[in-house]
C-alpha cells in the first residue's frame, strides 16, 4: 500500500472510521477517500457498486457497522443483524468487482463464546454459545468474517479480520440509550458532578471484567496489520489487560472530579462475565498499544467536558 494508493475507510464518520483516516493523513497518506451516511448508504448493493465503479479503491478498511451496547442491541435485534449483513456484503462484493488489492474487515471481541477461556485465543471462535445480549452483532460479524474467508478462499481476494477488544475514544457515542459502558460512565458522572448528584448509578454488580483499547491504538494497530499481515485468519488486537466495571466507574469517577458515591444496580443485566483477549499472535509480530487506561480517559473526558461547557 503506497503513499498514492487509493484508500477507502467505509464508516470514516464514526468512532473507529475517523481514527482510521487521522492515522492515515498523519502517515501521509494522500488519497484517503471516506463518505458520510447521507452521502453513500452503505445498505443499498446499487450505490455502493456506483461508488465502486467510479472511485476505484485499491484499498478498503471496513469500519461502518450498525453499533451499540446492550440496550441498543436487545432493542433492535433486527437492524443488528440486517444492517451489519448488508454493509459487510455490499462493500465485500463491490471490492471484489472493481478489483480491490487488499481489505481489512474489523471485528468484535464479542464473536466469541460467552464462555469462552481467558484471555481468549482466535481459535475460540464458534466452539460455544454466544452471549445473549450481542448475540444479533456478534452474528453479523462471524458472518462478514467468513465471508472474507471465503473470497479469500474462492477469488484470491485479501482481506484481513482483526478482532479488536472494546473501544473507546474521541468522537464516540454518548448517548445513553444505544452507548457502549465507557462513554455511557463517562457521560453519568460528568453530569452527576455539574448536577450535585449524591450518586450515579452504575448497570450490573460492577464485577464483569473488561478489557478497553484506546480507538487511535486501533487504528495504529489496522494500519500495522494492513501492511504486515497477510493471511485470511482472524486476529485479535487489545491490550491484554482487563479491568472490572466496578474499578472502572473508580477510575472515571476519579478523572472526573466527581465526589459523589457509587451505586450498583444488581437488577440490570452484567453481559459477559470476563472478556480479555489473547494478543499473543499480535504482540509476537512487534505491536503493542501504547496508550494508558488512564491517560486514554482522562484525555477523552476533557474532550467530553469542553464540548459540554464546562471544562475539566
Amino acid at each position: 500500500m503506497l503513499k498514492a494508493s487509493r484508500i477507502y475507510v467505509a464508516g470514516s464518520g464514526g468512532l473507529v472510521g475517523s481514527a482510521i483516516v487521522r492515522k492515515l493523513r498523519a502517515e501521509g497518506y494522500a488519497h484517503v477517500l471516506g463518505r458520510t451516511r447521507a452521502e453513500l448508504d452503505l445498505r443499498d448493493p446499487s450505490a455502493v457498486n456506483s461508488f465502486f465503479e467510479r472511485e476505484r479503491p485499491e484499498y478498503l478498511f471496513i469500519a461502518a457497522a450498525r453499533v451499540g451496547g446492550i440496550l441498543a442491541n436487545s432493542s433492535s435485534p433486527v437492524e443488528f443483524l440486517s444492517d451489519n449483513i448488508l454493509i459487510q456484503t455490499n462493500l465485500l462484493s463491490a471490492a471484489h468487482r472493481f478489483g480491490l488489492k487488499k481489505g481489512l474487515f474489523l471485528g468484535s471481541s464479542c464473536i466469541y463464546p460467552k464462555l469462552a477461556p481467558q484471555p481468549i485465543p482466535e481459535d475460540s471462535l464458534m466452539t460455544g454459545p454466544l452471549e445473549p445480549t450481542n448475540q444479533w452483532y456478534a452474528i453479523a460479524k462471524i458472518a462478514g468474517i467468513r465471508l472474507a474467508q471465503a473470497y479469500w478462499q474462492e477469488y484470491g481476494m485479501r482481506v484481513i479480520s482483526p478482532m479488536p477488544t472494546n473501544l473507546y475514544g474521541p468522537g464516540d457515542n454518548f448517548d445513553l440509550e444505544t452507548s457502549h459502558v465507557m462513554p455511557a460512565l463517562l457521560r453519568r458522572f460528568h453530569e452527576a458532578k455539574i448536577g450535585g448528584a449524591p450518586h450515579v448509578t452504575v448497570w450490573g454488580t460492577g464485577t464483569p471484567r473488561r478489557e478497553f483499547l484506546h480507538v487511535d491504538d486501533l487504528a495504529d494497530a489496522a494500519l500495522f496489520l494492513m501492511l504486515h499481515y497477510d493471511s485470511p485468519e482472524i486476529i485479535n488486537v487489545g491490550t491484554g489487560r482487563d479491568i472490572s466495571i466496578g474499578e472502572l466507574a473508580v477510575l472515571v469517577k476519579d478523572v472526573a472530579g466527581y465526589a459523589g458515591e457509587i451505586v450498583f444496580d444488581p437488577s440490570r443485566p452484567d453481559g459477559t462475565p470476563r472478556k480479555v483477549l489473547d494478543v499473543t499472535r499480535l504482540l509476537a509480530m512487534g505491536w503493542r498499544a501504547r496508550i494508558s487506561l488512564r491517560d486514554g480517559v482522562a484525555s477523552v473526558y476533557r474532550s467530553y467536558a469542553e464540548t459540554h461547557g464546562v471544562h475539566a
